[in-house]
């Protein structure tokens, strides 16, 4: 009986033998000199999902990012233990190099925009992170539009000394002019170097002035432009004329027309033009007409359309040399408190005390210029910020 099972003994080995090659491959048989046989199962097949890290920009550790720029660069690495197969941002595949690196531009819309990225591996492993990034377009006002497209110019002429003994020399001209010049460089955006100051100019100087804005003025640009001293109105001829310091009483050679400067305006393509003058007789170059503001300006509207305006402080009388209209023109500048201030506004806020300190046969006068291709627009000045 016992060597009958013996017998059977080598019978089982071999059928063992037999079906050990038949075993999944997950099997591995181990043999040592302790344990001639053991078995163990594998587990090293990658079921993690990969990690995602946004580099940039910054997001707050809610996934959330305000921007202020309308186009923003995200750019982030996708990691895992195995090779990553694809990265997509909004369901737009995107290409990773061989470190996981991916970059994406995306163009944002006013408020949220939500952005969802997400990484799968070779295994079929996915992740997703969702962002939230808020976009507020910056607020664009009158002051931004004007600034970015336009250069304020000024030209401010004092004449009180004449070199012909015949004609009277004056007293505050200039001191009037290098005012009106300080006014607009401290208070409003005419930039020192964009405003010329002429002291006691001959006629030749004020027209090389006149032509130097003429090569470098835009029709985007603002010019001001302010007169101080003598004038002259020939009833006869209805000419009405400034007179520069080398200005001769007998003959009218070296006086400058106002339809002259009527001319030099037609040639000065601007966005709009101002022309301050403080002389007798100026009120002879443009058309009068009563004006009156609403109490809430549409700026930007005014703005708009091109104009070419004139405030004077007297008609077709003679004017003092004690200036009450400069005296009030520099001080309502100067007391404007508001970001925007029309030449229309500025005028009437201080006609009444010109009037009233100037005696009755003193009538400042304000309008359009005639011919020179005012649109109904007016000039605006634009504070300055400090």
């Amino acid at each position: 009986m016992i060597m009958k099972n013996c017998k059977l003994i080598p019978v089982y080995i071999t059928a063992l033998l037999l079906i050990l090659p038949t075993l999944p491959v997950e099997l591995r048989a181990q043999e040592s000199k302790s344990n001639p046989v053991k078995f163990t199962i594998n587990k090293s097949v990658d079921q993690s999902a990969p990690s995602i890290e946004i580099l940039s920009p910054s997001f707050s550790a809610s996934g959330y990012y305000k921007s202020e720029v309308e186009e923003v660069e995200l750019i982030g690495e996708a990691k895992d233990q195995s090779r990553i197969r694809f990265v997509s941002i909004n369901n737009d595949i995107k290409v990773t190099d061989a470190t996981g690196l991916f970059v994406s531009t995306l163009r944002l819309k006013p408020g949220e925009n939500k952005v969802r990225v997400k990484s799968m591996d070779e295994h079929n492993n996915m992740q997703e992170v969702v962002l939230t990034l808020e976009y507020r377009p910056p607020v664009v006002t009158l002051a931004d539009r004007i600034n970015e497209k336009s250069t304020y110019y000024g030209l401010i002429i004092g004449i009180d000394e004449y070199e012909d003994p015949n004609i009277v020399d004056l007293d505050n001209p200039v001191y009037d002019a290098e005012t009106i010049f300080r006014s607009l460089t401290e208070h409003y955006t005419f930039e020192p170097e964009n405003v010329s100051l002429l002291k006691n100019p001959t006629r030749n100087e004020i027209i090389w002035e006149l032509d130097a804005l003429r090569e470098k003025i835009t029709e985007e640009d603002n010019l001001l432009i302010f007169y101080a001293g003598h004038g002259y109105w020939d009833e006869k001829a209805k000419i009405g004329y400034w007179l520069p310091s080398d200005a001769q009483r007998k003959t009218t050679a070296d006086w400058f027309r106002n339809s002259a400067l009527v001319d030099y305006l037609q040639a000065l393509q601007t966005k709009h033009t101002l022309l301050i003058t403080d002389a007798c007789f100026a009120g002879s170059i443009f058309k009068t007409r009563s004006v009156k503001m609403d109490e809430e300006v549409a700026y930007d509207r005014i703005y708009e359309m091109p104009s070419r305006k004139a405030m004077t402080s007297g008609a077709l009388t003679e004017v003092p040399d004690q200036s009450a209209f400069v005296k009030y023109l520099v001080k309502r500048l100067d007391d404007n408190g508001n970001p925007y201030l029309s030449s229309e506004e500025l005028f009437h806020s201080f006609k009444m005390a010109v009037i009233s300190n100037s005696g009755s046969e003193v009538l400042p006068l304000y309008g359009e210029i005639q011919n020179v291709g005012n649109e109904g627009g007016d000039f605006i000045f634009l504070k300055r910020n400090k």
